[in-house]
Protein backbone atom coordinates (compact mmCIF):
# COMPACT_ATOMS: atom_id res chain seq x y z
CA UNK A 1 0.00 0.00 0.00
CA UNK A 2 1.38 3.39 -0.95
CA UNK A 3 0.20 6.75 0.33
CA UNK A 4 0.07 9.96 -1.65
CA UNK A 5 2.38 12.71 -0.48
CA UNK A 6 0.06 15.64 -1.06
CA UNK A 7 -2.00 17.14 1.74
CA UNK A 8 -5.44 15.74 2.35
CA UNK A 9 -8.08 17.89 0.59
CA UNK A 10 -11.12 19.22 2.38
CA UNK A 11 -14.54 17.69 1.55
CA UNK A 12 -16.79 20.04 -0.38
CA UNK A 13 -13.97 22.30 -1.57
CA UNK A 14 -13.43 22.72 -5.30
CA UNK A 15 -9.75 22.18 -6.16
CA UNK A 16 -8.38 22.99 -9.65
CA UNK A 17 -6.00 20.20 -10.68
CA UNK A 18 -5.20 21.19 -14.27
CA UNK A 19 -6.79 23.36 -16.97
CA UNK A 20 -10.35 22.09 -17.37
CA UNK A 21 -10.13 19.65 -14.43
CA UNK A 22 -11.54 20.36 -10.97
CA UNK A 23 -12.03 17.99 -8.02
CA UNK A 24 -14.67 18.08 -5.30
CA UNK A 25 -14.08 15.54 -2.52
CA UNK A 26 -17.12 13.77 -1.09
CA UNK A 27 -17.45 13.54 2.72
CA UNK A 28 -17.18 9.73 2.90
CA UNK A 29 -13.72 8.79 4.21
CA UNK A 30 -13.23 5.16 5.26
CA UNK A 31 -10.60 2.41 5.16
CA UNK A 32 -11.95 1.47 1.71
CA UNK A 33 -12.35 5.01 0.30
CA UNK A 34 -9.30 6.73 1.85
CA UNK A 35 -10.08 10.51 1.93
CA UNK A 36 -13.44 9.92 0.24
CA UNK A 37 -14.67 9.82 -3.34
CA UNK A 38 -13.16 12.19 -5.89
CA UNK A 39 -15.82 13.81 -8.09
CA UNK A 40 -14.35 15.54 -11.12
CA UNK A 41 -15.72 18.48 -13.10
CA UNK A 42 -14.23 18.33 -16.59
CA UNK A 43 -14.26 21.06 -19.23
CA UNK A 44 -15.21 24.72 -19.14
CA UNK A 45 -18.53 26.38 -19.88
CA UNK A 46 -20.24 23.13 -20.81
CA UNK A 47 -18.93 20.44 -18.47
CA UNK A 48 -19.11 16.77 -17.52
CA UNK A 49 -19.09 15.48 -13.95
CA UNK A 50 -17.31 12.16 -13.42
CA UNK A 51 -18.39 10.03 -10.43
CA UNK A 52 -20.94 12.17 -8.54
CA UNK A 53 -20.37 9.97 -5.51
CA UNK A 54 -22.61 8.87 -2.61
CA UNK A 55 -26.20 10.05 -2.22
CA UNK A 56 -25.32 13.01 -0.01
CA UNK A 57 -27.28 16.25 -0.36
CA UNK A 58 -24.34 18.28 0.94
CA UNK A 59 -22.08 16.86 -1.76
CA UNK A 60 -24.73 17.62 -4.38
CA UNK A 61 -24.75 21.24 -3.27
CA UNK A 62 -20.96 21.35 -3.29
CA UNK A 63 -20.84 20.08 -6.88
CA UNK A 64 -23.38 22.63 -8.03
CA UNK A 65 -21.65 25.42 -6.12
CA UNK A 66 -18.34 24.49 -7.77
CA UNK A 67 -19.70 25.42 -11.20
CA UNK A 68 -18.67 28.79 -12.56
CA UNK A 69 -21.46 31.31 -13.30
CA UNK A 70 -23.21 30.32 -16.50
CA UNK A 71 -21.69 26.83 -16.65
CA UNK A 72 -23.97 23.95 -17.60
CA UNK A 73 -23.59 20.24 -16.83
CA UNK A 74 -24.14 18.37 -20.10
CA UNK A 75 -23.14 14.84 -19.04
CA UNK A 76 -22.74 12.74 -15.91
CA UNK A 77 -20.20 9.92 -16.26
CA UNK A 78 -19.95 7.02 -13.82
CA UNK A 79 -16.89 4.78 -13.69
CA UNK A 80 -18.78 1.97 -11.93
CA UNK A 81 -21.84 1.40 -9.78
CA UNK A 82 -20.52 1.12 -6.26
CA UNK A 83 -22.38 3.16 -3.64
CA UNK A 84 -19.46 5.52 -3.15
CA UNK A 85 -19.49 6.49 -6.86
CA UNK A 86 -22.91 6.26 -8.49
CA UNK A 87 -25.95 6.96 -6.24
CA UNK A 88 -25.84 10.76 -6.47
CA UNK A 89 -25.99 10.57 -10.27
CA UNK A 90 -29.80 10.47 -10.36
CA UNK A 91 -30.27 13.51 -8.10
CA UNK A 92 -27.61 15.41 -10.05
CA UNK A 93 -29.35 14.51 -13.29
CA UNK A 94 -32.67 15.77 -11.94
CA UNK A 95 -31.04 19.06 -10.88
CA UNK A 96 -29.16 19.68 -14.14
CA UNK A 97 -31.06 17.77 -16.82
CA UNK A 98 -27.81 16.01 -17.79
CA UNK A 99 -28.02 12.33 -18.85
CA UNK A 100 -26.10 9.62 -17.00
CA UNK A 101 -23.49 7.68 -19.01
CA UNK A 102 -21.90 4.40 -17.90
CA UNK A 103 -21.05 0.95 -19.24
CA UNK A 104 -24.31 -0.45 -17.91
CA UNK A 105 -26.15 -1.43 -14.77
CA UNK A 106 -24.61 -3.33 -11.87
CA UNK A 107 -24.88 -6.67 -13.70
CA UNK A 108 -23.29 -5.45 -16.92
CA UNK A 109 -19.91 -6.77 -17.95
CA UNK A 110 -19.73 -9.75 -15.62
CA UNK A 111 -18.16 -12.96 -16.87
CA UNK A 112 -21.17 -15.33 -17.06
CA UNK A 113 -19.21 -18.21 -15.53
CA UNK A 114 -18.22 -16.18 -12.48
CA UNK A 115 -21.60 -14.47 -12.28
CA UNK A 116 -23.25 -17.91 -12.05
CA UNK A 117 -21.21 -19.01 -9.04
CA UNK A 118 -23.39 -19.65 -6.02
CA UNK A 119 -22.67 -19.15 -2.32
CA UNK A 120 -19.47 -17.15 -2.69
CA UNK A 121 -20.66 -14.00 -0.94
CA UNK A 122 -19.62 -10.68 -2.40
CA UNK A 123 -21.83 -7.80 -3.43
CA UNK A 124 -20.06 -5.36 -1.09
CA UNK A 125 -21.00 -1.80 -1.83
CA UNK A 126 -22.96 -2.48 -5.01
CA UNK A 127 -25.60 0.09 -6.05
CA UNK A 128 -28.29 -2.38 -7.23
CA UNK A 129 -30.70 0.24 -8.56
CA UNK A 130 -28.19 1.99 -10.80
CA UNK A 131 -29.42 2.51 -14.36
CA UNK A 132 -27.60 4.81 -16.80
CA UNK A 133 -29.47 6.77 -19.43
CA UNK A 134 -26.88 5.85 -22.03
CA UNK A 135 -24.65 2.75 -22.09
CA UNK A 136 -21.17 3.46 -23.39
CA UNK A 137 -19.22 0.91 -25.41
CA UNK A 138 -15.49 0.29 -25.12
CA UNK A 139 -13.69 2.94 -27.14
CA UNK A 140 -16.74 5.19 -27.56
CA UNK A 141 -15.86 8.89 -27.54
CA UNK A 142 -18.23 11.61 -26.46
CA UNK A 143 -17.74 15.35 -26.87
CA UNK A 144 -18.71 17.58 -23.95
CA UNK A 145 -18.12 21.25 -24.59
CA UNK A 146 -14.43 21.70 -25.27
CA UNK A 147 -13.29 18.18 -24.28
CA UNK A 148 -13.50 14.68 -25.73
CA UNK A 149 -13.82 11.73 -23.34
CA UNK A 150 -13.24 8.15 -24.47
CA UNK A 151 -14.67 5.22 -22.50
CA UNK A 152 -12.17 2.46 -21.73
CA UNK A 153 -13.85 -0.70 -20.50
CA UNK A 154 -11.69 -1.94 -17.63
CA UNK A 155 -13.55 -4.77 -15.86
CA UNK A 156 -12.02 -6.45 -12.84
CA UNK A 157 -12.85 -4.38 -9.78
CA UNK A 158 -16.41 -4.54 -11.13
CA UNK A 159 -17.79 -5.81 -14.43
CA UNK A 160 -19.14 -2.41 -15.49
CA UNK A 161 -15.98 -0.46 -14.64
CA UNK A 162 -14.92 2.23 -17.10
CA UNK A 163 -11.95 4.56 -17.17
CA UNK A 164 -12.29 7.79 -19.14
CA UNK A 165 -9.44 9.07 -21.30
CA UNK A 166 -9.08 12.74 -22.17
CA UNK A 167 -5.98 13.07 -24.31
CA UNK A 168 -3.07 11.87 -22.21
CA UNK A 169 -5.12 12.04 -18.99
CA UNK A 170 -7.15 9.10 -17.65
CA UNK A 171 -9.81 9.21 -14.96
CA UNK A 172 -9.06 5.76 -13.59
CA UNK A 173 -11.89 5.19 -11.10
CA UNK A 174 -11.04 2.36 -8.70
CA UNK A 175 -8.99 0.41 -11.24
CA UNK A 176 -5.71 2.24 -10.62
CA UNK A 177 -5.11 4.28 -7.46
CA UNK A 178 -1.90 5.46 -5.88
CA UNK A 179 -2.71 4.88 -2.22
CA UNK A 180 -3.84 1.22 -2.38
CA UNK A 181 -4.53 -1.72 -4.62
CA UNK A 182 -8.13 -2.29 -5.71
CA UNK A 183 -10.35 -4.82 -4.02
CA UNK A 184 -11.44 -7.63 -6.34
CA UNK A 185 -14.37 -9.46 -4.74
CA UNK A 186 -16.23 -12.14 -6.76
CA UNK A 187 -18.72 -12.40 -8.32
CA UNK A 188 -18.67 -8.66 -9.07
CA UNK A 189 -14.88 -8.69 -9.18
CA UNK A 190 -12.93 -10.87 -11.60
CA UNK A 191 -9.17 -11.17 -11.19
CA UNK A 192 -8.52 -12.46 -14.72
CA UNK A 193 -10.38 -9.47 -16.14
CA UNK A 194 -8.60 -7.14 -13.72
CA UNK A 195 -5.18 -8.28 -14.94
CA UNK A 196 -6.23 -8.02 -18.58
CA UNK A 197 -7.46 -4.46 -17.97
CA UNK A 198 -4.14 -3.53 -16.35
CA UNK A 199 -2.32 -4.92 -19.37
CA UNK A 200 -4.53 -2.82 -21.65
CA UNK A 201 -3.68 0.35 -19.69
CA UNK A 202 0.02 -0.56 -19.73
CA UNK A 203 -0.05 -0.37 -23.52
CA UNK A 204 -1.01 3.32 -23.33
CA UNK A 205 1.35 6.28 -22.76
CA UNK A 206 -0.69 8.51 -20.49
CA UNK A 207 0.73 11.41 -18.50
CA UNK A 208 -1.41 11.24 -15.35
CA UNK A 209 -4.27 9.25 -13.83
CA UNK A 210 -6.96 10.89 -11.73
CA UNK A 211 -8.33 8.07 -9.52
CA UNK A 212 -11.62 7.62 -7.71
CA UNK A 213 -9.85 7.97 -4.35
CA UNK A 214 -6.61 9.61 -3.33
CA UNK A 215 -4.16 11.89 -5.08
CA UNK A 216 -3.37 12.01 -8.80
CA UNK A 217 -1.08 9.23 -10.01
CA UNK A 218 1.79 11.19 -11.53
CA UNK A 219 3.67 8.19 -12.95
CA UNK A 220 0.81 6.05 -14.24
CA UNK A 221 2.76 3.50 -16.25
CA UNK A 222 5.06 2.77 -13.33
CA UNK A 223 2.01 2.39 -11.08
CA UNK A 224 0.33 -0.01 -13.50
CA UNK A 225 3.52 -2.10 -13.65
CA UNK A 226 3.65 -2.11 -9.84
CA UNK A 227 0.04 -3.31 -9.63
CA UNK A 228 0.68 -6.13 -12.11
CA UNK A 229 3.80 -7.15 -10.18
CA UNK A 230 1.90 -6.97 -6.89
CA UNK A 231 -0.82 -9.33 -8.13
CA UNK A 232 1.75 -11.75 -9.50
CA UNK A 233 3.54 -11.64 -6.16
CA UNK A 234 0.28 -12.32 -4.34
CA UNK A 235 -0.45 -15.25 -6.66
CA UNK A 236 3.00 -16.69 -5.92
CA UNK A 237 2.35 -16.31 -2.17
CA UNK A 238 -0.96 -18.14 -2.47
CA UNK A 239 0.59 -20.99 -4.45
CA UNK A 240 3.39 -21.27 -1.89
CA UNK A 241 0.89 -21.31 0.97
CA UNK A 242 -1.18 -23.97 -0.80
CA UNK A 243 1.89 -26.13 -1.31
CA UNK A 244 2.48 -25.99 2.45
CA UNK A 245 -1.12 -26.86 3.36
CA UNK A 246 -4.54 -26.69 1.66
CA UNK A 247 -6.83 -23.95 2.84
CA UNK A 248 -9.87 -21.79 2.30
CA UNK A 249 -9.64 -18.15 1.23
CA UNK A 250 -9.92 -17.03 4.87
CA UNK A 251 -7.26 -19.54 6.00
CA UNK A 252 -4.85 -18.41 3.33
CA UNK A 253 -5.49 -14.71 3.95
CA UNK A 254 -4.64 -15.13 7.64
CA UNK A 255 -1.40 -16.86 6.67
CA UNK A 256 -0.40 -14.38 3.96
CA UNK A 257 -1.64 -10.98 5.16
CA UNK A 258 0.38 -10.95 8.36
CA UNK A 259 0.83 -7.15 8.33
CA UNK A 260 -2.88 -6.30 7.94
CA UNK A 261 -5.14 -5.19 10.78
CA UNK A 262 -7.56 -7.97 11.80
CA UNK A 263 -10.54 -5.81 10.79
CA UNK A 264 -9.29 -5.80 7.19
CA UNK A 265 -8.75 -9.57 6.93
CA UNK A 266 -12.28 -10.22 5.56
CA UNK A 267 -11.53 -7.87 2.65
CA UNK A 268 -8.18 -9.59 2.17
CA UNK A 269 -9.96 -12.95 2.05
CA UNK A 270 -12.16 -11.65 -0.79
CA UNK A 271 -9.03 -10.79 -2.77
CA UNK A 272 -7.58 -14.24 -2.05
CA UNK A 273 -10.81 -15.87 -3.19
CA UNK A 274 -10.56 -13.95 -6.46
CA UNK A 275 -7.03 -15.32 -6.93
CA UNK A 276 -8.15 -18.85 -6.06
CA UNK A 277 -10.98 -18.75 -8.60
CA UNK A 278 -8.53 -17.52 -11.22
CA UNK A 279 -5.99 -20.20 -10.32
CA UNK A 280 -8.71 -22.86 -10.47
CA UNK A 281 -9.83 -21.68 -13.91
CA UNK A 282 -6.23 -21.72 -15.15
CA UNK A 283 -5.60 -25.21 -13.81
CA UNK A 284 -3.07 -24.10 -11.18
CA UNK A 285 -5.20 -25.01 -8.12
CA UNK A 286 -8.01 -27.42 -7.47
CA UNK A 287 -10.85 -28.05 -5.03
CA UNK A 288 -12.92 -31.04 -3.96
CA UNK A 289 -16.32 -29.37 -3.54
CA UNK A 290 -18.63 -26.86 -5.17
CA UNK A 291 -17.19 -23.40 -4.89
CA UNK A 292 -18.24 -21.45 -1.79
CA UNK A 293 -16.68 -18.98 0.63
CA UNK A 294 -15.37 -21.87 2.74
CA UNK A 295 -14.16 -24.19 -0.05
CA UNK A 296 -10.76 -25.66 0.66
CA UNK A 297 -8.30 -25.40 -2.23
CA UNK A 298 -5.32 -27.64 -2.98
CA UNK A 299 -2.26 -27.22 -5.18
CA UNK A 300 -2.60 -28.81 -8.60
Amino acid sequence: MTHASQDRPQPGHCTPLAPGIRRVLAPNPSPMTFWGTNSYIVGTGTVAIIDPGPDDIGHLRALLDALDPGEAVAAILVTHSHRDHSPLARRLSAETGAPIHAFGDSLAGKDPEIAALADIGGGEGVDPGFRPDHCLTDGETMSVGDVNLTALWTPGHMGNHLCFAMGDVVFSGDHVMGWATSMVSPPDGDLGAFMASLQALSARSDRVFYPGHGAPVETPQARVRDLIAHRRMREAQILTALSAAPGSAADLAARIYTDVAPALLPAAARNVLAHLIDLDRRGLATRDTTLSQTTVFHPR
